[in-house]
């Protein structure tokens, strides 16, 4: 198995980075390539990514993960079925100044792709901060 971990500073308060993570109809404004993410019964949600694999056509996927929101820390833990065992957890902390938030992100897998698993972590808080902070007001 291999783990993956990045951090990144967000302008907005803990509370408000949280509740917005939480609320998993957010997804797609932060996740590359996610269209569309529902809550389903409990913790499952329903998710559709566009992908387009080397050894295949571009397409639209439809699959189904979980998300567990932990109030208590402000962490939130999300895994998919299936053979790469693919699960992480998000960390919301307050940040070094006021009104700012770390936000940490731990990946486990079974692919080993190293780079390519770091840039796509790196690319996600971007996108997370992106959202977050546009939103904020």
């Amino acid at each position: 198995m291999s783990n993956y971990d990045s951090t990144i500073t967000v302008g907005v308060p803990p509370d408000r980075l949280f509740d917005y993570l939480a609320d998993v109809e957010n997804l797609p404004a932060y996740m590359p390539r996610l269209k569309t993410a529902s809550r389903r019964d409990g913790e499952r949600v329903t998710v559709t990514a566009h992908i387009d694999p080397p050894d295949g056509p571009e397409q639209d996927v439809t699959s189904e993960a979980w998300i567990r929101v932990l109030e208590q820390g402000r962490i939130l833990v999300w895994g998919t079925p299936g053979p790469s065992d693919y699960h992480g957890q998000l960390h919301v902390a307050p940040g070094g100044a006021e009104g700012t938030s770390r936000l940490s992100v731990e990946l486990h897998t079974e692919h080993v792709e190293g780079a390519q698993v770091d840039d796509g972590l790196r690319e996600t808080l971007r996108g997370i901060k992106s959202a977050v902070e546009r939103t904020d007001g």
